[in-house]
């Protein structure tokens, strides 16, 4: 991905700032000066800046529980905050951002602040690259040698004019650009975690399942009520909920094969948690149900094709053994149960 081009700004430079990182600090800096640039701030409190790092991943680090990396701050940083400023893990971006920048809590603003030294002057490296003293780069910046991006001040930037309407007639592309070497540098952080580019925002929306509970709602018609595998209720027709079994948090999608209809007050107490392994065997017997009941009675039900992944040629399921079936339903299951608690996920509380 390239960024758009300029007859007299070094874009060249710009790009090069996200080459070099081991951490997520540049990326998450350059989203929340853009923010600020496009409410109309020219010039740009540093906190401000900093409150929008955190805003920009607090849902990442809180919700999807991705890895920054040992060297990474933010993650620390935002379990304090939370902690300290009783904020929500879904609160919006805005308000995140709002909060910090009133906030007067010592602890907050010392987290805040630490930043400062980690990247305002290292992410103008590029037009930089020999200067080691933060005086002697303050100062160029200042006077914007080499038509440096900003001009850095104690408490505050100031975009350089020249960058100016650049910047702001291609925020889109510019953050498109920026969210796209972010998920590349979190993926290799987070090898086995799936979908990391759905991971990096929050959704303004998630998608109703009502395909999903029309699939179960004809296992009921023919095989009568199902049995919830965490409580034993009986589950009529109507009267469930439906669950992701490993947690939408971290994988990210609503494929049926991870779906199954639960007890409705079983799914809230069981929220974003990992269940116990000794679930497997009744969530693969479930889902076995389900697609030998849905195949036969409506073989060009859509749901039928989130199992591809699993089943390559779905028809061929109904010859193999229940072994071979129950292995390759929990070669695909157990392993994601596992990476997501290694990421930081709870295991779910038991039922009594």
């Amino acid at each position: 991905m390239k960024l758009p081009g300029s007859s007299n700004l070094p874009i060249y430079l710009l790009a090069n700032c996200f080459k070099y990182k081991s951490a997520t600090y540049k990326f998450y800096w350059f989203l929340s000066v853009l923010d600020a640039l496009e409410s109309g701030s020219r010039i740009i409190e540093k906190r401000r800046i900093f409150s929008g790092m955190i805003a920009h991943s607090w849902y990442t680090v809180n919700y999807f529980h991705l890895s920054f990396g040992p060297q990474d701050k933010i993650e620390s940083a935002i379990k304090l905050i939370k902690e300290v400023e009783l904020i929500s893990v879904d609160e919006k971006r805005d308000v995140v951002v709002q909060r910090l920048m009133a906030s007067q809590r010592k602890e907050t603003l010392s987290v805040l602040n630490y930043f400062d030294k980690q990247v305002p002057h290292w992410f103008l490296s590029p037009w930089f690259p020999q200067e080691t003293s933060l005086r002697r780069i303050y100062s160029a910046t200042q006077r914007f040698e080499n038509k440096a991006l900003y001009a850095l001040h104690r408490d505050y930037i100031e975009i350089n004019p020249d960058w100016e309407e650049y910047l702001r007639i291609h925020a889109g592309i510019l953050k498109a650009f920026c969210f796209w070497n972010l998920a590349i540098f979190l993926q290799s952080k987070n090898p086995n975690v799936p979908d990391i580019p759905n991971k990096l925002f929050r959704l303004p929306v998630r998608n109703n399942l009502t395909k999903q509970r029309e699939f179960w709602d004809l296992v009921i018609d023919v095989d009568g009520p199902q049995e919830c595998i965490y409580t034993g209720k009986k589950l009529a027709k109507g009267d469930f909920a439906v669950d992701h079994f490993v947690p939408h948090a971290f994988v990210s999608h609503d494929l049926t094969w991870n779906l199954i209809p639960v007890d409705a007050i079983a799914n809230l107490r069981k929220g974003d948690g990992i269940p116990q392994k000794k679930y497997i065997n009744s969530f693969v017997d479930q889902q076995l149900k389900g697609i030998e009941i849905v195949t036969k009675k409506s073989p060009a039900n859509k749901c039928l094709e989130d199992y591809f992944t699993i089943f390559p040629n779905l028809t061929e399921i109904l010859n193999f053994s229940d072994a071979a079936i129950k292995t390759r339903f929990v070669q695909v299951v157990e392993p994601l149960m596992t990476i997501a608690v290694n990421n930081g996920f709870q295991p779910m509380r038991p039922f009594v």
